[in-house]
């Protein structure tokens, strides 16, 4: 079967192993049904902004054009760094979206892709933003009215937390099994300012994610479809929003979002 169209970033959905579904085009793909298969992608030469459609020749943050990544609040610099939101002041890109996104409830979470790291979602993307992290294990730390507040609880925490991802060995599944969030979560709540601590929650629940992965890779070698128009393996996991193929090559499918690209499988 073959389908082609611009895609996004893989759809996910938690279940007892993650369900993941590409976008292609008006329709989409259920990958965990490839798992253990060959499958042929092809980049058909067109990149359009995942925003307003046009076409453009270079992917910013992920899918945007060079207008829409300079003007939308959703490629704003503090949507990498919380702590520098300011629609709590009134300021922001664009208000409206801001009431909908920066301005709704935040979570600070503790999870475990590799090591406990720190970090910030809204409240509508747990548990997606997990999954897209790759995280095995995950629990809330702390829910904010805006994504400022959550911003300066993360700052906080960075002295004694990591707070990125390590997507080699998230790939690889070298993970520190031996972590407890739980206390963690307590270490986390004893360094925080008192003004912050009002936002802890009371929730010590661990949220397991397990992955579609017969194999990990050994070695991650990352490949992308502006250095090669065509990639073809046996597709023997996804992890985050990671393919993982037999070969120990790995694509990120969420950097690819607005490529046009056939699928054949």
């Amino acid at each position: 079967m073959i389908k082609s169209g611009n895609i996004l970033k893989m759809r996910t959905l938690l279940k007892p192993e993650v369900e993941y579904r590409l976008p292609v085009g008006n329709e989409e793909i259920l990958m965990n049904d490839l798992v253990g298969k060959s499958i042929r992608m092809k980049f058909l030469g067109q990149i359009n902004c995942i925003h307003c459609g046009k076409k453009t020749k270079t992917s910013f943050s992920q899918g945007y054009c060079y207008s829409c990544f300079n003007t939308l609040p959703q490629t704003d610099i503090s949507i990498v760094h919380p702590e520098l939101d300011q629609s709590h002041l009134g300021i922001s890109r664009d208000m409206e979206w801001a009431k909908e996104n920066s301005l709704k409830p935040h979570f600070v979470y503790l999870a475990l892709s590799s090591v406990v790291k720190v970090g910030v979602t809204r409240f509508s993307q747990i548990p997606t933003r997990w999954i897209d992290q790759g995280a095995s294990r995950a629990i809330r730390l702390a829910q904010t009215p805006n994504r400022h507040i959550a911003g300066v609880m993360e700052v906080a925490l960075k002295e004694h937390f990591a707070d990125k991802t390590n997507w080699r060995d998230m790939l690889k599944n070298n993970v520190d099994e031996s972590a407890d969030l739980v206390a963690q979560k307590r270490r986390a709540v004893e360094l925080l300012h008192p003004e912050l601590k009002q936002y802890v929650t009371d929730d010590d629940e661990v949220v397991e994610v397990n992955y579609p992965v017969q194999n990990y890779p050994q070695k991650v070698t990352s490949i992308n479809f502006d250095k090669l128009q065509e990639y073809q393996g046996v597709l023997c996991g996804i992890k985050g929003q990671y393919l993982i193929f037999e070969d120990q090559k790995v694509m990120n499918m969420r950097r690819h979002a607005g490529y046009m690209i056939e699928v054949e499988y």
